[in-house]
């Protein structure tokens, strides 16, 4: 992915689903303004200092995660990678877990979101009342406010 701009979008309307070795975030495939429609899995990775303080950390954290979607086997994701836009957060957990086993969460995962529901469109959260943020309507107008009584100096 490319910008900050598609990162807010997938963290804006994407599908999280957590495991112990990384949090996957994503949301179905688009293509860019003017790109021919080529459905294909889109990720971005990405590792925070505040996850993994060592930049050598860092970096392998990324070559490991970067490795095991480019090796997944075949009959660990049978239809292939999910025609998607995904931010993959891996957590300190990837530099110690076995090769083959950060390669079954990331099939895990990618299958369990192919199946979870999508956001909501219109990127409007717990279902609000549109007319007013925060408030829910009950159909009763509200009461008129009571005029305050003056202090007197």
């Amino acid at each position: 992915m490319r910008g900050e701009r598609e990162f807010r979008k997938v963290r804006a309307h994407g599908v999280a689903v957590r495991h112990a070795l990384f949090t996957l975030r994503l949301t179905d495939y688009r293509p860019r303004y003017g790109e021919p429609w080529r459905p294909r899995a889109i990720i971005g990775l990405v590792v925070s200092k505040k996850t993994l303080k060592h930049a050598v950390d860092r970096n392998r954290a990324r070559r490991r995660v970067r490795e095991a979607l480019r090796t997944m086997p075949p009959e660990l994701l049978p239809q292939g990678l999910p025609a998607c836009r995904a931010i993959l957060l891996p957590n300190p957990g990837v530099l110690s877990a076995p090769f083959a086993e950060v390669q079954a969460a990331l099939a895990a995962a990618l299958t369990r979101a192919r199946q979870a529901p999508r956001a909501a469109k219109g990127g409007q959260r717990g279902g609000g009342n549109s007319s007013s943020p925060g408030r829910v309507s009950s159909g009763v107008p509200d009461p008129a406010p009571s005029p305050r009584p003056r202090s007197q100096p």
